[in-house]
């Protein structure tokens, strides 16, 4: 979401003006800007773009967009793509190749990003263990979610957890 070089840093998309500034403050005191993004109730926002873009351009291939249903349809489930490919009507290969030239990822790595957006969205919003989390959104334990949301997000469980409200409710509501 951001752009550094430098003397430079630019932002774009919408809250971007919030990044810029949180960024800017961050580089003179990280202690400060995380106090004042509590202050503000703003969450750290890691980039979301994969996963916009990603679902962005799914729809615009009927394969691909039907990888996508499948997938959040089964995410508590082991991912088999013979079984996948199958549900969305494609051999294998069709569905690997429809993936890789839509998306330009494997269809496994679009099912993780899947998982891990539903795995950090729960982590956000509800207070069920990180274990359970996992087992949600098909991982066997929370070791693995916490790796691939390190690797993947750059970020942890705790950290999507400050602020989490109550299990079974989400921000906002009354």
């Amino acid at each position: 979401m951001l752009a550094h070089a430098p003397g430079v840093t630019t932002a774009g998309a919408a809250m971007a003006h919030l990044d810029l500034a949180f960024s800017l403050v961050r580089q003179a005191s990280p202690v400060l800007a995380d106090l004042t993004a509590r202050y503000l109730v703003v969450d750290h926002r890691p980039t979301q773009a994969g996963y916009a873009t990603a679902s962005h351009l799914a729809r615009t291939d009927p394969t691909v967009s039907a990888f996508e249903s499948w997938v959040r349809a089964h995410l508590d489930q082991p991912l088999r793509m013979a079984e996948a490919a199958r549900a969305v009507g494609a051999s294998e290969r069709t569905l690997q190749r429809a993936v890789g030239k839509v998306l330009g990822i494997s269809p496994l790595r679009f099912a993780q990003s899947i998982r891990l957006e539903q795995a950090a969205h729960l982590l956000r919003t509800t207070d069920l263990p990180t274990e359970t989390v996992a087992r949600r959104v098909g991982y066997e334990n929370a070791s693995t979610l916490t790796t691939l949301l390190r690797q993947r997000l750059g970020t942890t469980p705790g950290r999507l957890r400050s602020g989490a409200t109550p299990a079974g409710t989400s921000r906002g509501s009354t």
